[in-house]
C-alpha cells in the first residue's frame, strides 16, 4: 500500500521530467530550482493537511510556479508563463488528475504568486504561503502579516521554515 506521501511522488516526477529540459536557470542548486521547489512542497504539504486542501494542487504548484523564470532577479511575468505552461501540460494530458476548479486554483496561484495578495480561495492562499515561507533562502524572514493563513503565521512554523531554508539547526537559532 502506498503512503499518502508516496502518492504524490508520480506527480513530482512528472513535473520535474517536464520542467528540467526547458528550465533556463540552475536546476539542481539555484535559488529558484529544485531545492526551493522541494521546500515549497514540504511547507505546502503541511499547510494543505492543516487546512484540508488537496495536496496534489500543492505538488504541482511547488514544482511549476518558478519553472518559467528567465532569470533569478526581477521577472514579473514568470507566474503568468508558469500558468500558461500548466495549461499546455493539461492539454497534452500531463496534468490529468486535477478537477476543473482545482486546476483553475493552481493556475491562479501561479499567475499571482508574486503579487502580494493575502485574500482568496484557501487552496491559492496555501500555495502562496508555501512559497513565501521559503523567503529565508534569499535572506528575507517571512513576516506573519504578509502570510495568508493562520497556520503559516505560527511563529514556530516560520522559525522551522527559516531553519530549513538556511540549513541551521534548532539550537543554532536561539
Amino acid at each position: 500500500m502506498m503512503t499518502s506521501e508516496g502518492r504524490h511522488i508520480p506527480i513530482i516526477r512528472k513535473a520535474l521530467r517536464m520542467v528540467q529540459p526547458q528550465f533556463r536557470l540552475d536546476f539542481a542548486s539555484g535559488v529558484h530550482g529544485v531545492p526551493h521547489w522541494s521546500r515549497v512542497w514540504i511547507h505546502g504539504r503541511a499547510l494543505a493537511a492543516a487546512l484540508d486542501v488537496n495536496p496534489q494542487v500543492l505538488a504541482w504548484f511547488a514544482f511549476l510556479h518558478d519553472s518559467q523564470r528567465h532569470n533569478d532577479g526581477h521577472d514579473p511575468q514568470h507566474g503568468r508563463r508558469a500558468a500558461d505552461f500548466a495549461v499546455r501540460l493539461r492539454r497534452e494530458g500531463v496534468i490529468a488528475e486535477r478537477a476543473g476548479h482545482e486546476f483553475e486554483h493552481l493556475c491562479e496561484a501561479m499567475r499571482l504568486h508574486t503579487d502580494g495578495h493575502t485574500v482568496g480561495e484557501v487552496a491559492i492562499l496555501v500555495c502562496w504561503d508555501a512559497d513565501w515561507l521559503d523567503l529565508a533562502r534569499v535572506g528575507i524572514r517571512p513576516h506573519p502579516h504578509r502570510l495568508c493563513t493562520e497556520p503559516a503565521r505560527e511563529p514556530g512554523l516560520i522559525a522551522a521554515a527559516v531553519r530549513l531554508a538556511t540549513g541551521t539547526r534548532r539550537d543554532a537559532t536561539r
